[in-house]
This record gives C-alpha cells, sequence and structure tokens, in this order.
C-alpha cells in the first residue's frame, strides 16, 4: 500500500490520539504514574535547592553566622542527591511498564494481521506492516516511558516554579512569564508543522522497508537479470525522501530551539535588570533576588526540553495513528454466531452459484468468479482448467475462506462453510499452492504445520504420518540434508530448489490429512520422472479423499475422475477428460495449449482414461472406502 492510501483523510486530536493506548497502559497505569510521581520529587527537591539558598544569603552570610553555614550546605548537597536518586528511582520504575506495553501492542498487531483477510494483504505493503509494528510501536515504548513521563512532571515543574518566583516578587515573576509568551507563539506552529512532518517520515521509512525486503526476497531476479544498480536506485530515491524529511524534521525542532533558547535568556536578562533595581530600593532581598535566578535556572532544563517531549509526543501520536490503521481494519472473515462442527465427514464440495469480486473491482465489469455451480463427490477428484485469466486460482481459495464469496454459498458436507467453525474448516480442508511457500523452521515443522492433533502424539506416531506424506510426494530427498527432518530451511525455503519446495508443500497438505484437498498445479516445478512418481503415488491419496486439482498439464487431467472447464468465470462444462474432448471445442483448445503430455505422443486418449481409472480402482481396492489417508498414522 502506498504512502498516500494509508494518510487518512482526518484525524483525531493529540489527546484523542494518545488516548487510544489506554487500553494497552491500563494495567501498568499506576507504576507510569508511580514514575510521573517520582519524577514530580526529583523536581521538588530540585526547586527546593534554591529556597535553601535564600535561607543561606539572606541568613548566616548576611549576619556573618558561621555555624549555620555547613547545615545548609549539608542540605544542598542532600537534596542534589536526593534528586539524582529519583532521577535513577523514575527511571527503574518506568522501565517495566514500558516494555510490557510495548510487547502487548505489538502481539496485538500480530494477531490482528494474522486474523485479517487475504484482501487486507493483497492492498498493504509488507514493509508497512513491519514498520508499523517495530518502529512505531519502538516510538510509543520511549514516549511511555521517557516522553509523556517528562512532559507531564516537567510541566508541572514549570507552573509551581513559577508560583514560586511569583512568592518572590510578582513584579519580576510577571517579567519574566510575559517574556516567554513567544515560545507558546512558536510551540503552536511548530506543533502543526511537525505532525504532518512526522507522519510523512514514518511513512517514507514504512516504504523504505518495503524496498529492502522486496529486494531480500527477489534477490536472485535482480542478479539474473543485472537489475541490482536499478533497484539500488529505486531504493537510494526512497532513502533520500526520507532523510530529507528527516533533515526537514530537523529543521524545524531547530528552529523550535532556537527559540527555546534565547527566549529564556531573554528573560532572565529582563528580569536581571528589573530585580537589580528592586533590590536596590529595598523591594527585594539579594537572598530572594539570589533564589529567583536560581530557581530559574533550575526552570531552565524543563523549558529547554519543552521542544524536544512535544516533538516526541507528536511522533508518538502519528505513529499510534499508524498503528491503529491497521487496529481498526475489520475482520471481515469471521466466525458466524451459529458456527458449529458438522458431524458429517464425507468430503462432500458443492459451489452453488457462487459469485465473487474483489472489494477494487471497478463498477459495471462481471464479477471474477460469475455464478458457478459444481459439485465435487466424496472420494471424487475434480480437475480445474481454464485459460489463463479464467479464475481456477481464485476458485481454490474459496473452500477455506481465504476470500468469501460475494454471492451463492459453498456446501462442505451440506454445511455451508460460512457456518463452520473457521479452524475446524481449515482441518478438513487443505491447500497446495503452485507458487510453495515454506517458513524458516526444521523441514519437520513445515510438514507438520497442519496436524495440531499431533502435539500429544508419541515421536513414533509422528514420524510414521511425517515419512508417510514424505514419500506420497517424493520428497525424500530431505533425509540426505545435514540434519534430516531436523534440518532448518532457510527464509521461505530459497535454499531448496523450486521442485524441493513444491514437493514439501504437497507433503504438507497430504499430512493435513484433510476431508478435502485443493491443489493449485502444485506439480509445475517439476521434471517429468519425478512428476510421475508423485502422480502415482498420489493416486492412492486421491482415491479416498475429496480433490479440487488446478490442472496446467494433460497429466495432471489424468488424476481426475472429471474435469470442469472454467470460461471468463463460469463453468462452460463438466465431465470425464474423454467426454469433453469428444464434446467441448473449447476444452479441445484449452488442452491443446498444455504442454505436451509427458508419456508421449503416442499415449491415445483412451490409454489416458483407461490407465486413470485403473489406478483409481486399484487404490480404492487397496485401501477402504471412507478411509482417508493418513487416519492409520493418527495417534
Amino acid at each position: 500500500m502506498t504512502q498516500a492510501d494509508t494518510t487518512p483523510t482526518t484525524r483525531p486530536g493529540v489527546i484523542a490520539a494518545l488516548a487510544r493506548v489506554l487500553p494497552y497502559a491500563k494495567a501498568d497505569m499506576p507504576l507510569l504514574v508511580l514514575g510521573m510521581v517520582v519524577a514530580l520529587l526529583s523536581s521538588a527537591f530540585a526547586l527546593a535547592i534554591p529556597l535553601t539558598l535564600e535561607f543561606l544569603v539572606d541568613g548566616p552570610l548576611s549576619t556573618g553566622d558561621r555555624s549555620l553555614v555547613w547545615p545548609a550546605a549539608a542540605v544542598v548537597a542532600a537534596l542534589g542527591i536526593l534528586e539524582a536518586l529519583f532521577v535513577y528511582l523514575r527511571r527503574v520504575t518506568v522501565l517495566a511498564p514500558g516494555t510490557r506495553i510495548d510487547a502487548k501492542i505489538r502481539n496485538a498487531i500480530y494477531e490482528h494481521v494474522q486474523d485479517l483477510p487475504v484482501s487486507f494483504h493483497d492492498k498493504w505493503q509488507s514493509g508497512q506492516l513491519l514498520s508499523r509494528a517495530h518502529t512505531d510501536v519502538s516510538l510509543i515504548r520511549r514516549w511511555l516511558s521517557f516522553g509523556l513521563i517528562l512532559l507531564v512532571a516537567n510541566s508541572i515543574t514549570i507552573v509551581f516554579g513559577v508560583i514560586i518566583l511569583f512568592t518572590w516578587s510578582p513584579l519580576l515573576a510577571g517579567v519574566f512569564a510575559v517574556s516567554s509568551v513567544p515560545m507558546l507563539i512558536f510551540g503552536s506552529r511548530f506543533r502543526t508543522r511537525f505532525t504532518g512532518l512526522s507522519r510523512k517520515t514514518q511513512d517514507q521509512w514504512g516504504d523504505v522497508a518495503t524496498s529492502v525486503e522486496e529486494s531480500v526476497h527477489g534477490i536472485r531476479i535482480l542478479k539474473s537479470f543485472g537489475r541490482g544498480g536499478h533497484s539500488l536506485a529505486a531504493f537510494s530515491k526512497r532513502a533520500l525522501r526520507g532523510r530529507d524529511l528527516e533533515v526537514a524534521k530537523g529543521r524545524t525542532m531547530a528552529k523550535l530551539g532556537f527559540w527555546l533558547g534565547w527566549i529564556p535568556d531573554f528573560a532572565l536578562a529582563a528580569c536581571l535588570f528589573v530585580g537589580v533595581w528592586l533590590a536596590s530600593d529595598g523591594s527585594l532581598t539579594t537572598g530572594q533576588l539570589f533564589a529567583f535566578f536560581a530557581t530559574a535556572a533550575v526552570l531552565s532544563g524543563p523549558i529547554a526540553s519543552i521542544g524536544f517531549l512535544l516533538a516526541l509526543t507528536l511522533d508518538a501520536r502519528s505513529g499510534l495513528d499508524r498503528i491503529f490503521e491497521v487496529l481498526d481494519v475489520d475482520n471481515t472473515i469471521i466466525d458466524s454466531p451459529s458456527a458449529h462442527t458438522p458431524r458429517g465427514h464425507a468430503g462432500s464440495l458443492v459451489f452453488e452459484a457462487v459469485h465473487f469480486r474483489h472489494d477494487d473491482t471497478a463498477t459495471g465489469r462481471p464479477d471474477l468468479i460469475d455464478g458457478i455451480t459444481l459439485e465435487i463427490r466424496p472420494g471424487e477428484t475434480m480437475a480445474l482448467v481454464g485459460v489463463t485469466g479464467s479464475g481456477k486460482t481464485t476458485i481454490t481459495a474459496l473452500p477455506t475462506r481465504l476470500y468469501d464469496v460475494t454471492g451463492g454459498r459453498i456446501l462442505l458436507d451440506g454445511v455451508d462453510i460460512r457456518d463452520i467453525d473457521l479452524v475446524e474448516l481449515r482441518t478438513r480442508i487443505a491447500m497446495a499452492f503452485e507458487d510453495a511457500t515454506l517458513f524458516s523452521a526444521s523441514v519437520r515443522d513445515n510438514v507438520l504445520l497442519g496436524r495440531h492433533d499431533l502435539d500429544d502424539a508419541t515421536p513414533e506416531e509422528v514420524d510414521a504420518v511425517m515419512n508417510q506424506a514424505l514419500a506420497i510426494a517424493e520428497a525424500e530427498f530431505v533425509f540426505d540434508l545435514p540434519r534430516g527432518v531436523d534440518t532448518v530451511i532457510g527464509e521461505q525455503g530459497l535454499s531448496l530448489s523450486g521442485g524441493q519446495r513444491q514437493r514439501l508443500a504437497l507433503a504438507r497438505a497430504i499430512a493435513a490429512n484433510p476431508e478435502v484437498l485443493v491443489l493449485d498445479d502444485p506439480l509445475s516445478a517439476l521434471d517429468v520422472e519425478t512428476e510421475a512418481r508423485v502422480e502415482a503415488a498420489l493416486r492412492r491419496v486421491l482415491a479416498t479423499t475429496t480433490a479440487l486439482v488446478v490442472a496446467h498439464r494433460p497429466s495432471t487431467v489424468m488424476l481426475a475422475d472429471r474435469v470442469a472447464l472454467l470460461h471468463e468465470g463460469r463453468i462452460a462444462a463438466v465431465g470425464t477428460h474423454a467426454e469433453l474432448l469428444a464434446s467441448s471445442p473449447a476444452y479441445r483448445s484449452v488442452i491443446s495449449s498444455l504442454e505436451d503430455d509427458p508419456q508421449g505422443p503416442d499415449h491415445t486418449e483412451h490409454d489416458v482414461r483407461e490407465g486413470t481409472e485403473a489406478s483409481h480402482r486399484d487404490a480404492a481396492r487397496a485401501t477402504p472406502r471412507g478411509t482417508r489417508f493418513g487416519e492409520e498414522f493418527s495417534p
């Protein structure tokens, strides 16, 4: 998703935006409040030092009573030590709450992103999500543990400090306050400009993160086409844009720092002139004048920090806005109130007048899936063929509700899949995609990803399921890896070949022991001989498992009992391979466009049909009907 897409048109106020963190901070608010109290006590000890100095100057130093000098000096030293101690306690107090809140927000983002439908991920750049879950959350933690505490404590310190100044001399304090009014004006202008810059900068770094991720994942493509320089140029352009925005932020903060630097000094200069005049006519004692400037010196730190703390607060506000742009996205694919676990486990899959279109499809364009009706009987293998763009892959994503149908319904064993518990639904239907995605985990963990029921199984039972799935998928090459099935494969399995990744993904789907197996051309990267062996083993699985197979090769069509021809989102014909060859010119055209049959041009249509049917009959005799693959290995 681009930067422009993520920027909202309307935004809540700063306080309202920052208040949205309260649900995550509620349990830790007592410690955060304690941290504020400790910070205020630290400031109180600092403000007490000028009062002691007033006593010292107007008392022992003016009278010459040296006996009180050392006790007064000891009090000043004690106050300084207490101030430092409470600064330390403040940092210790707020450290743990900040990290806990950080973890809660990160977990909430991850959980929500995992729950959101695939349509959300189709639109959002992964780098934008990564920057929100990492950079923005870290910014919130820093603000809660440091910025918020000091902003509140320093603001209260400034207020009480000014009140103390007024107790000594209303005129002198008034000069100090009036001289500081321009800081409020420039602070307001700073907030307006800095807020926009902060948001643009954070969005830009999200784009930079996306560039890095895309380049790393596509490094083989970039190298093979010699486009590393082109990618670097695009990355540099985005990084320079981020740098320019950071420089603009720095300049804005520098301007505020300029005003916050000289205005207080100008105020002190004016106060010095007025103070000397007041002291000369007896309206102000020397001790009070000395204490006034000592207090002003104490306040100089909090005053100077306001600009930085305000910038940090505005950054945190932008970060929270970006985080809640993700958290506020509604999950449209959820369990219905009537969701349940159906009793039937036959594996019947029926599409009834199913329509589907993406949310951003232009008005007036036909649906991507335009009213298909298709029944796949229990234990039947249905091949789905069609030209590129006809909607085959989209159909495979509907049974597990990766997308929800926009019209009609899909039935699993006679029950609308929207009325089936999502976890149950995705346990009963397994998928293997053409673009096999593996995780940075062991081979064992990748293959058994869908077997939740094996968590408490014995090692022997686990190995039996895994080894059987690996054997059927012709993925026994994993035993030759450095640590066998315990070898950790690289990110997305890129350390393996395309065919190896596909075989492991197929093994994962088979090991899930589903009632319905959805295969989106999972053998496209295999060589002819390996594909033939996989198909021979796969027939035993498909003989007792309902299967929907997207076919891009005639050899894949051979696995099917029946074939459905998809044309422009509609089912144009359904029948056996032989029936469609005889009756459908469109089917013959599609079949002729597929790759040559790996068994050779002399392999006749009759041989294909008879070979397929014979394979199914043999597998059916070997495995009792109704017994799904893997049940003999289930604990």
